[in-house]
């Protein structure tokens, strides 16, 4: 049997260069922070009514969501319905624009309070959003 023997060379020549790797988690921290802030949800999911006259709308600056129980979200959080002018007008810049998410089965009444409410801070540009259907 034989037997190599071990040089002081040896140690120097077995460290690793992390270098490569870290520059690739970098560059994917960077990806995934840039794609997470152009998606903007409501925080709900909503059953979007169907309409054949549907129109895409530039990119929305806040989500609004009604829920089918009256509830409603403001980017991700539950709020008051007396409040959601209010919380709207925090987020929303002069020229920005809103998009209410009112499920199908949500109240027409909850509907016509959050637009009216969010109108009334000044915000002009309300959509209510909904899917465009086949026919």
């Amino acid at each position: 049997m034989r037997r190599r023997r071990m040089t002081a060379d040896s140690g120097e020549a077995s460290e690793v260069n992390l270098t490569p790797m870290l520059d690739v988690v970098f560059i994917m921290l960077i990806f995934f922070i840039v794609t997470t802030s152009f998606i903007r949800e409501s925080g709900v999911e909503i059953e979007r009514p169907e309409s054949s006259s549907a129109t895409p709308q530039p990119e929305a600056q806040v989500m609004v969501a009604i829920t089918p129980e009256g509830a409603v979200w403001v980017d991700g959080q539950a709020i008051d319905l007396h409040r959601v002018g209010e919380a709207v007008a925090a987020l929303v810049s002069d020229d920005g624009s809103v998009v209410i998410q009112a499920d199908r089965q949500a109240a027409t009444g909850i509907l016509i309070e959050v637009m009216d409410s969010i109108r009334s801070t000044g915000v002009e540009q309300v959509a209510v959003a909904a899917s465009r259907s086949g026919s």
